[in-house]
């Protein structure tokens, strides 16, 4: 599930884009009104994460040029504008919702999840590989049918792997994408929660599908016993 982010300043863009990241979508982010347009009349989006003032054009342009060509497409607004009329004129350009600056990221990823919780999209809320399946909705994870209780970080790691089956994953990728570290050699978290997945994935005689690939990461991938 594609996710299009248009917000240009750097740090609120990242921000979200690990987050996103973690919580299994595919993210692109722009930081020009014109691109974002030009991105959503040539990709297929689940949904636009916007914020209301963009160079090249501003929010309520981009709503207004992309509303009669994708009116399925929900568009969450960001804006530091905290008065009511400009939540009006956002809303009535075509937004679904709107949140103001700053704003915590549980907050904004529920509201991304209750936007797609639609007949539509709900499909493509699951992954699945190996055996093992993710519903990114109710967060629920089972093996072979068998439900697995996960903490919200682990749940955050496997839907990471089940992403990316039978790709190779260095542990740099996972601190970036999982825990949104660009980089720090003195951590072994990576190491201590695939541990922990190992654990509570494992059945008897079939071992956890997460395999290391010495000196490189980690992949999912058919294990031996």
């Amino acid at each position: 599930m594609r996710i299009l982010v248009a917000e240009d300043e750097p740090t609120i863009a990242d921000f979200i884009e690990r987050g996103l990241t973690a919580e299994g979508y595919a993210v692109t982010v722009t930081g020009d009104g014109l691109e974002a347009v030009r991105l959503c009349r040539t990709e297929e989006f689940a949904l636009m994460i916007l914020d209301r003032m963009l160079p090249g054009c501003d929010g309520l342009d981009v709503l207004a040029r992309l509303r009669p060509e994708k009116p399925g497409l929900p568009v969450i607004m960001l804006t530091a504008r905290t008065g009511i009329d400009d939540r009006v004129a956002g809303l009535d350009a075509g937004a679904v919702d709107y949140m103001t600056k700053p704003f915590a990221f549980d907050e904004l990823a529920a509201r991304v999840r209750a936007h797609l919780r639609t007949p539509a999209n709900s499909e493509s809320t699951r992954l699945e590989a190996l055996g093992i399946e993710l519903d990114l909705l109710t967060r629920r994870v089972t093996r072979d049918g068998v439900e697995v209780a996960l903490s919200a970080k682990e749940f955050d790691l496997l839907a990471y792997f089940v992403r990316h089956p039978g790709n190779v994953l260095s542990r740099e990728q996972i601190l970036s994408a999982v825990w949104g570290y660009s980089h720090d050699p003195g951590t072994n978290i990576v190491e201590v929660y695939v541990s922990y997945l190992r654990r509570k994935l494992r059945r008897p005689g079939s071992p956890a599908p997460i395999v290391t690939v010495r000196s490189v990461g980690y992949r999912l991938a058919p294990s031996r016993a």
